[in-house]
């Protein structure tokens, strides 16, 4: 714990000064509209009183967000080790992954309300959508920065098949590949909280999106600080997850 505040204690610092000036701003300047703008004190209190809906908004949003990031995240893997592996395949097909990667996926949030049955299947396309580019090609940018010798080592040695896959090309390209799912991973946060605000009737989005209607904005930042404090808590645990699978890196814990 102290090392903790010994390596962030200018973190702190700063934090704690910017709640200061948030409290003494809000407080006696008289051009600040209190009610986009309410104290510190009237959010804290908005938090303890709304804290059971927040976390119940939390676990309505994951039903959304675990199927449509781990889908994205297993066929990303299948398609990029595919490609990857496929010259022939990738130099047909990588224009067209280059067109569509950047399109953003709200985009297709019209496509997806009118096709498929419900929200939630709409929103974990859209989630899986965005997810995907990113794993995509992260695995197949991974498999081809792998040293080619070290590919016929495994091949000289009799490696072919699904231990040709498992045991030398995936630890290989693992490095890009959980960063392109940590770059996944937050847009599906992103994408989670845009679908949520427009169709849901819980999560995340939808606590903001109806407090904002009422102009109870005492509740909307109290929505937007715990929704902040679990998307950094769950990108940290993931880090911490993507560390501990790529020891042999020599990554360093932030």
């Amino acid at each position: 714990m102290l090392t903790f505040f010994k390596r962030y204690n200018l973190t702190i610092l700063i934090g704690i000064l910017a709640i200061v000036i948030w409290a003494l701003v809000t407080k006696y300047a008289t051009w600040i509209n209190p009610v986009i703008f309410p104290e510190p004190l009237v959010v804290v209190e908005s938090f303890v009183a709304k804290f059971g809906e927040l976390v119940g908004g939390v676990g309505s949003s994951m039903k959304l967000l675990i199927p449509g990031f781990f889908g994205a995240l297993l066929a990303g893997i299948v398609f990029g080790l595919f490609f990857g592996l496929n010259k022939r395949s990738r130099e047909i097909l990588m224009p067209y992954f280059h067109a569509l990667s950047p399109i953003p996926p709200t985009l297709f949030i019209p496509y997806a309300i009118a096709l498929l049955p419900t929200f939630q299947t709409a929103s974990m396309s859209l989630i899986f959508i965005g997810a995907f580019w990113p794993i995509f090609l992260g695995t197949i940018h991974g498999v081809l920065l792998i040293d080619k010798h070290f590919l016929d080592n495994a091949k000289s040695l009799g490696l072919k098949g699904p231990e040709f896959l498992f045991y030398v090309v995936l630890p290989a390209s693992a490095p890009h590949i959980l960063s392109g799912a940590s770059t996944s991973l937050g847009m599906s946060f992103l994408i989670l909280t845009i679908a949520e605000m427009f169709g849901a009737s819980s999560g995340m989005g939808f606590f903001i999106q109806y407090y904002s209607d009422f102009s109870q904005y005492h509740y909307v930042l109290a929505g937007i600080i715990f929704n902040s404090i679990i998307i950094v808590t769950v990108m940290v645990i993931f880090e911490k997850i993507k560390k501990r699978l790529l020891f042999w890196t020599n990554l360093k814990a932030d």
